[in-house]
């Protein structure tokens, strides 16, 4: 059964808070991840962030790299000490193999140019 983890106390419930302070970190950089903030909001901060680590693309983590604030994005949230406990290592390393990249276009789709005939 999904559904948001909020009212719990310890690492878990930290880390949802930090992960519904997401929304207002990003918003400094000019950019409000609606879908992101409802994501959390409807399963939780840690069931968020282990699906949404494996789906480039939908963390915001491009636009966090292009403002040049990589440390306000889940991925370094995940990584933290205080939170890796939460996380299986293929997610940790996900995380910070996705930090790691300065790829812009993994995930993303590319506009190509067409014909003309």
């Amino acid at each position: 059964m999904r559904g948001p983890r909020s009212a719990g106390q310890g690492a878990e419930g930290r880390f949802h808070q930090e992960m519904m302070g997401l929304y207002d970190r990003f918003a400094d950089t000019g950019f409000r991840p609606v879908l992101l903030r409802r994501f959390v909001l409807l399963n939780g901060g840690v069931a968020a962030a282990k699906e949404l680590v494996f789906k480039p693309g939908t963390t915001g983590l491009e636009r966090l790299l292009d403002a040049g604030k990589p440390e306000l994005s889940m991925e370094a949230l995940m990584l933290r000490p205080e939170y890796r406990s939460l996380f299986s290592e293929p997610e940790l390393k996900e995380a910070t193999q996705r930090l790691a990249s300065r790829s812009r276009s993994r995930g993303r789709l590319q506009a190509q140019p067409t014909e003309r005939k």
